[in-house]
């Protein structure tokens, strides 16, 4: 008899890391074909219209930078967090209040401010984001509380948040009774890049982000702190430096970053609130991170990714009528294979006999 055995590798290699993503993406494609098949669909011509169609127009390349903005501001955020084992899984939550205190601004001072409330607009966004982050932080550092649980948890008393002011105290009084608030003044809004095109100048906050990241990691103290913790949590108290601060630190930062995230959303493509206000871009972030291996250049072609596949989900739902979760089907396996790589990064399988 044999059973199959994991043999950690001393050093995993660099080709590894770096090629991995791309091995994940591939298995994910074939492991995609049945699935097309099952529902009736040519793989190949589905794959071409997930992959090609979305980027055969300057609007569809605009709606695809578009996306991308959000998750890479996200995955930036949440990577902090990330690289020093603090794991946040509400993201969503913390866009979505991010995404209302904004909205409380440019419904209250969207005819006075003018120069001054878009600024405004992305401090309230962000703040709002660590506001909701410091709950998690406190609870953790105070109650030893698990963070990926408080996290997950208050994602949903985001959202039911969310809906109570769109049907209640920020409804538009002129909406015919619709759960919504007024539409944004020409002054609480992004300034598109073209016209015709959606695309904003919110993509530039997005590319500030990461060059701070990259600084960030790169050169700063607390930077190879986070890491530290991460790699060698032992190592790291030893060397003095604090666990509380590094939790604190991961979440404000991720919080920051998504609360501005929604901020942007809200003052973007949307212009107003709603029930629903994220097609999951808090969740699909964390994949975008980890696609990304937490650095700036692989988070930008994580969510470069990612959205192509919102995108094409979409246009696979328009021409071929199929449901709209088969994007998150391709999600869910592309984050599955990316795991499984890097367990065989990680170890080598070994087939031992039985004592």
């Amino acid at each position: 008899m044999f059973r199959l055995a994991l043999e950690a590798r001393a050093e995993p290699q660099r080709f590894m890391r770096l090629g991995a993503p791309i091995v994940a993406l591939l298995l994910t494609t074939l492991a995609s074909a049945p699935l097309f098949w099952s529902l009736g669909l040519n793989p190949l011509l589905t794959l071409k219209i997930f992959f090609v169609e979305p980027l055969s127009t300057a609007n569809g390349i605009s709606e695809w930078l578009l996306k991308a903005s959000p998750l890479v501001l996200i995955a930036l955020g949440l990577s902090v967090g990330f690289r020093a084992n603090v794991w946040n899984i509400g993201a969503e939550g913390m866009y979505t209040v991010g995404a209302i205190c904004a909205a409380w601004l440019a419904l209250h001072f969207g005819e006075g401010m003018h120069r001054w409330l878009l600024p405004a607009m992305m401090l309230a966004g962000a703040l709002g984001g660590m506001a909701w982050a410091a709950i998690p932080a406190l609870l953790k550092t105070r109650a030893s509380a698990n963070e990926i649980l408080v996290t997950l948890m208050l994602n949903y008393v985001a959202a039911l948040l969310l809906a109570y002011l769109v049907n209640g105290p920020m409804q538009d009084p002129e909406g015919l009774n619709y759960p919504q608030t007024a539409s944004f003044g020409p002054s609480a809004l992004f300034t598109p890049l073209w016209k015709g095109m959606r695309i904003n100048g919110s993509v530039f906050v997005t590319l500030a982000a990461m060059l701070l990241y990259w600084a960030f990691v790169e050169s700063s103290f607390i930077g190879f702190q986070m890491k530290v913790s991460g790699i060698a949590p032992t190592a790291a108290r030893y060397a003095g430096f604090r666990q509380s601060r590094m939790i604190w630190l991961s979440l404000m930062v991720s919080g920051a970053t998504a609360g501005l995230a929604g901020m942007m959303e809200a003052a973007g493509p949307l212009g107003q609130l709603s029930p629903v206000i994220s097609p999951g871009y808090g969740f699909a972030a964390i994949i975008v991170a980890f696609v990304g291996r937490l650095s700036p250049l692989g988070v930008l072609l994580g969510g470069l990714l990612l959205s192509l596949l919102y995108l094409g989900g979409e246009a696979v739902q328009m021409s071929l009528n199929v449901p709209a979760s088969l994007a998150r089907t391709f999600q869910g396996l592309l984050l599955f294979f990316l795991l499984s790589a890097d367990v065989l990064i990680a170890y080598r399988v070994r087939v031992r006999r039985r004592q």
